[in-house]
């Protein structure tokens, strides 16, 4: 296949991914939205409009920022594919991402090809089947697992397992990237120990350390541009 064939194939793959994205998105939304809905009006328990609206007034605006955020950083990592199915299974930060990034690192994919596009959309997908076959063990056990997930002794790890997974994991990139990284590490590092408060706001944080790590590569990219035309 040559690479024209290729790109034409990747594209027609693209338009339908959108399209089958686009109205899984709307029926997602749909089921999201009506089903507290339905139930109210079943069980004769419908909200006060009003106090809704103002409700959801007051969680979308903080929200807003955050999920412009998730947005703009992790579109670009998992491609159209793994973004639709990862925005709409939820758990970014803890699972999705984690896998997707890992899975591009096994195949040796890179950011923006159609093989990390592939490599994500089936990564996340293998991911969110697992999680639905997880939770419904978990369901089932629930009961008697219970006495083990409640056991004093136990609930230090379980507070400290998403630090711990990205810690690890942000290292390998760290270290790859120390002239980029060390300066948002730095910044965020002293202002979580300055400012405690941030760190239930992680979500929003994203984006001025994302913003940051951008602004270095930047100028890294255009001090380099000009030594090669200088150069040249």
């Amino acid at each position: 296949m040559t690479e024209t064939e290729k790109n034409e194939l990747f594209e027609k793959y693209n338009d339908r991914t959108h399209v089958y994205g686009r109205i899984a998105c709307i029926v997602t939304l749909i089921l999201l939205i009506g089903a507290p809905f339905v139930m109210g009006l079943y069980l004769g328990a419908m909200p006060s409009m009003p106090a809704f609206g103002k409700a959801f007034l007051a969680v979308g605006i903080v929200w807003f920022v955050s999920c412009i955020a998730e947005y703009l950083v992790y579109t670009p990592m998992l491609g159209a594919g793994g973004s639709y199915l990862a925005f709409m299974t939820g758990n970014l930060i803890n699972m999705k991402i984690p896998c997707a990034v890992n899975a591009r690192d096994i195949v040796g994919a890179k950011t923006g090809t159609p093989e990390n596009e592939i490599i994500s959309t089936l990564s996340i997908a293998t991911a969110s089947l697992v999680t639905v076959v997880v939770l419904a063990l978990g369901v089932a056990l629930l009961i008697p697992l219970q006495p083990i997930l409640q056991d004093p002794a136990l609930q230090p790890a379980f507070e400290n397992v998403v630090p711990a997974l990205f810690g690890a994991m942000a290292y390998k990139y760290f270290r790859n990237n120390m002239k980029i990284a060390v300066i948002p590490l730095t910044v965020m590092s002293l202002l979580f120990i300055f400012v405690p408060s941030l760190t239930s706001s992680t979500s929003f944080m994203i984006l001025p350390s994302g913003a940051i790590a951008i602004g270095i590569a930047y100028l890294m990219y255009r001090k380099r541009y000009k030594v090669v035309a200088n150069e040249d």
